[in-house]
């Protein structure tokens, strides 16, 4: 009798609807506004103290007008991707009653913010690296800031539009495509073929990140359901909640668990996009405090000089007698773009490389930069990173073991020197993730609580495409690759209603895969005329 129970289709399958409406516990209330005011104040004294210590000489508030604004648009990304995404880590949890509505949005964002505090930052970066380095080498300039407004002005349209509809589409895919599409216009407005304004191959990783998450998510879930059935010989996981009432302690204990890790997986993984464009922002509006790491210290700062004379000898072996070299940040900015290895491009890295380690010798250590230095030198430590990067990547040309390994050292303290997040940056995407989590997330939650399956979700159903988005999310996070916490968990609740036999609404899942094939081109579409409108009116 109980193995009926379990492999039942539909058992309990309408299920008690939750109250969506009910608000917070006024003392909660209180603390939540508390802790809001101390982190906005942290930010604001934050961005204060580094921008008024700084040896700044400006006659106009130009600059400090666009910093507000720009970070004031990054921060509404954040902000719409909160209620956009994280929606899904909840919808589980609160159509299972193992949490009241408004607690569990507050639970979920509170993870959300802590995700962000302790995120890597290798996705922030992999994320700019997608960006056309000639306008990261002047982000700062009139095309910069065009570059930065329009793709995140065209991510928040986007997200906004589909958020409207109940459509649980994909923040990291709308980022992605805004990100294409003004690498494409700006390759065409400096004359050049569309397809040379972005890093093609990185942008294929990404694609793929985001194109196989759903479909691991999908088949995941329904395996693990299965599995479940199989191993948890528990009737009462497999039925929809017939009241309002909680679960069982040990079946409402996994899912808070689970909803628990994915939305602190999600702030790990979604909240470093906004990072990294903000850390641009930031280096182009107030470049001599943020352009380069001024925490590393002078010991630190003499042992990057000695790995420069090492790495210097050690490209030295692969440069052709042949090679001529012009301008070496021209010929290594153009290798970047082109990803072409030429005979030139290694005496042009070597040169590159002396004149970093000679200038470093010269100042000590990074705080003692000249201010009307900084800009270009963090752009010549970004271009032999970033040449770095793709010679290991592409294997041109071939290194053996040793040299590899210390071009590998010398790259780390490169990007030590410049990748770096600073603590309020972390808490600001925090505090807009969370906010978005906590403001718009009942649309999607109805989405993916009501309209994806025919049938009421069940407590296992509901485990098992958590489980499944909590492990693929922290995989992707790992390795510095962006994934789609709604498309993961919106398709593992579909795949867990296939596994069920509890049907899935077919209106509800074009609708889904239409959001899905539109956003790339929709989000390419409207950041490159943004960046076109943004250019011309910049420069005028």
């Amino acid at each position: 009798m109980a193995d009926a129970a379990i492999h039942a289709p539909g058992a309990g399958a309408r299920g008690a609807r939750p109250n969506l409406e009910g608000g917070l516990d006024p003392r909660a209330g209180l603390i939540f506004l508390l802790l809001l005011a101390g982190a906005v104040l942290f930010v604001a004294y934050s961005l204060y103290a580094d921008v008024s210590t700084t040896d700044v000489r400006t006659t106009t508030f130009l600059p400090y007008l666009l910093l507000f604004v720009a970070l004031l648009i990054a921060l509404g990304f954040e902000f719409v991707n909160g209620f956009h995404d994280t929606a899904n880590a909840v919808a589980t949890v609160i159509y299972t009653h193992s949490l009241p509505a408004q607690l569990a949005v507050l639970w979920s964002g509170s993870f959300n913010f802590l995700g962000v505090l302790l995120s890597s930052g290798a996705v922030a970066f992999g994320i700019i690296s997608l960006l056309p380095v000639e306008l990261i080498l002047q982000v700062g300039s009139a095309a910069g800031f065009a570059m930065v407004f329009a793709l995140l002005i065209a991510a928040i349209i986007w997200n906004v539009g589909t958020w409207y509809l109940g459509l649980p589409a994909s923040s990291s895919h709308t980022l992605i495509g805004s990100i294409i599409g003004v690498g494409v216009a700006n390759a065409l407005a400096r004359g050049q073929n569309g397809t040379s304004g972005v890093d093609w191959s990185q942008a294929t990783a990404v694609g793929k990140a985001l194109l196989f998450s759903p479909v691991v998510g999908f088949i995941a879930s329904a395996l693990l359901l299965l599995a479940m059935k199989v191993v948890i010989r528990r009737p009462e996981l497999y039925q929809a909640p017939e009241t309002s009432d909680p679960p069982a302690l040990w079946i409402r204990s996994l899912l808070v668990f689970t909803c628990t890790a994915v939305s602190f997986a999600h702030g790990s993984n979604d909240g470093q996009k906004g990072m990294g464009l903000i850390m641009l922002i930031l280096i182009g509006t107030v470049p001599t405090t943020y352009a380069l790491n001024h925490a590393v210290t002078a010991r630190q700062s003499q042992d990057f000089i000695a790995v420069s004379h090492q790495a210097a000898d050690t490209v030295g072996k692969y440069v052709e007698a042949s090679a001529v070299v012009g301008d070496p940040r021209d010929d290594v900015t153009e290798y970047i773009r082109t990803k072409e290895f030429k005979p030139n491009t290694m005496l042009a890295l070597r040169v590159l490389i002396n004149d970093i380690g000679t200038e470093m010798a010269q100042f000590k250590e990074l705080a003692a930069v000249p201010r009307t230095q900084v800009r270009n030198f963090r752009n010549d430590m970004y271009l032999v990173s970033e040449a770095i990067r793709l010679m290991q990547k592409s294997g041109k040309p071939a290194l053996n073991a040793a040299d590899t390994a210390v071009l590998k050292n010398y790259k780390g303290h490169i990007d030590k020197a410049t990748r770096f997040i600073p603590l309020w940056v972390k808490v600001a995407v925090a505090l807009a993730l969370g906010l978005g989590t906590m403001i718009g997330w009942k649309r999607i939650v109805v989405t993916v609580g009501e309209k994806i399956g025919k049938n009421h979700l069940t407590y296992a159903q509901g485990a098992a495409a958590e489980i499944t988005a909590m492990a693929t999310i922290g995989a992707a996070d790992g390795l510095g690759l962006p994934v789609s916490t709604t498309h993961v968990l919106s398709s593992g609740v579909a795949g867990t209603m296939l596994a069920n036999s509890s049907g899935l609404q077919m209106s509800t899942v074009r609708n889904l895969l239409l959001a899905w094939v539109l956003t790339l081109p929709a989000a390419m579409t409207l950041s490159a005329l943004l960046f076109y409108a943004f250019r011309t009116l910049f420069k005028g």
